[in-house]
């Protein structure tokens, strides 16, 4: 009796233990993974489908990303002939020229532009501050020489403009001395109505991700090449909670991996269904198990040494300036949080995270939050680096524990 006991218990136990996710800092290595293989298609290439607009395809390699750092130093003073003969109908066309850097307009306010952003000081009287001609030059050259922290890109320095262009730039500056007579309230970013999402994410008539729980829910229960499915070993109701306590550190590959990872080894390795990175089924069955965890905190275990490395990893990633307008995260998304970038407003940090994936309505299509920082170093010209890359894992853990306590709410939906 005692033996058919011990034996009953053990079948309950190995069912739990199937049944559940193992909650923990670092993941079971008792957790079937595919662990040699890229988790993405490979090669790996930038995105330029499938969305409303295609990414840009330059390659920046001579800039910083998030895994090689290319050192530019700061430029010495530039020598140049004064008073400047420069075009400025042409400075006036450059300063608001999306098309390279975003323009000054994205930053500063200036005369007959609409939606002028506000980290920047406001430009519309700067020709009657009286700055010299090559001090203006310089500082558009390369505002490091001045403030090695600035926010302003070096736009000669790095080759965003030529001299010539910044000497236009230079003479149209010099013709503004009018404040400027916003036409509308929403020009005027310190009058323009912050952004307020009303919409149900969860209503599928608003938010179209929302069609991807259901696929996730299908997929969750179609077998792949091995005859099982996600529901052969798992209740969808032992998933109630475990989204809110992911990502974790995997340390049979020595990083942190996120659900998406998470989806594409563990059903290698279970299933034999191949779910690659932000694929359309990756995504609605990382959506759909998040979907199970709504209403839960966010809840990430930072008590093991490898979680706590790779949190301060992705605090100092988060600090690094990138790419060839030479922006940090944190430059944004902490120090001027709340401010504009020509008609996008910056959030924080906190508040970043717990709704991802997400539907982005500016470029119809759903996004993890992996794809969300790939874009952020694109927007700001840094080489992007793979979905499954180590360091995109400890920038996404050093958010997920700055938003411990936050409700999740997937999927999400914005502009």
């Amino acid at each position: 009796m005692k033996r058919l006991l011990r034996i009953t218990l053990l079948g309950t136990l190995i069912t739990f233990c199937l049944q559940y996710p193992v909650i923990a800092a670092e993941m079971s290595q008792k957790v079937p993974l595919e662990l040699e293989k890229p988790s993405y298609v490979a090669p790996w290439k930038r995105y330029n489908k499938n969305e409303l607009r295609p990414w840009p395809q330059t390659d920046w390699k001579g800039f910083s990303n998030f895994r090689h750092e290319v050192r530019t130093p700061i430029s010495s003073y530039q020598e140049i002939e004064t008073p400047i003969k420069g075009d400025p109908e042409n400075g006036k066309k450059l300063v608001a020229d999306r098309k390279r850097g975003g323009g000054c307009i994205a930053c500063h306010i200036l005369p007959d532009l609409p939606m002028p952003g506000s980290v920047g000081p406001d430009f519309s009287t700067i020709g009657a501050w009286k700055r010299p001609d090559a001090y203006l030059f310089n500082y558009i050259y390369d505002a490091r020489q001045f403030n090695p922290n600035t926010n302003m890109p070096p736009w000669g320095a790095h080759k965003i403009l030529s001299k010539d262009e910044i000497k236009d730039i230079v003479a149209y500056l010099q013709t503004l001395t009018q404040k400027v007579d916003f036409k509308t309230p929403t020009d005027d970013p310190k009058k323009r109505p912050v952004p307020v999402e009303t919409r149900d994410n969860l209503d599928e008539f608003e938010n179209p991700a929302m069609f991807s729980v259901e696929l996730g829910e299908q997929l969750f229960e179609t077998p792949g090449s091995t005859g099982k499915s996600c529901q052969s070993c798992h209740a969808p109701k032992a998933f109630t909670t475990w989204a809110a306590t992911m990502p974790k550190f995997e340390t049979r590959l020595n990083k942190i991996i996120g659900i998406e990872e998470f989806v594409t080894r563990h059903a290698r390795a279970t299933t034999g269904a191949e779910y690659l990175a932000q694929s359309e089924e990756n995504l609605a069955l990382a959506i759909y198990l998040k979907y199970l965890a709504n209403g839960q905190a966010i809840a990430i275990d930072q008590s093991d040494a490898n979680t706590q490395a790779a949190i301060k990893r992705g605090k100092t990633l988060m600090e690094c300036r990138i790419g060839q307008l030479n922006r940090a995260c944190v430059n944004c998304h902490q120090e001027n949080a709340e401010k504009w970038i020509r008609g996008q407003y910056l959030i924080h940090r906190e508040g970043m995270y717990d709704h991802f994936p997400t539907y982005r309505t500016s470029r119809g299509a759903i996004w993890d939050i992996r794809k969300r920082i790939q874009w952020c170093g694109v927007s700001i010209r840094a080489n992007e680096l793979p979905p499954d890359a180590p360091e995109y894992g400890d920038i996404e853990i050093y958010l997920a524990t700055l938003n411990n306590g936050r409700i999740l709410n997937v999927p999400g939906l914005g502009h």
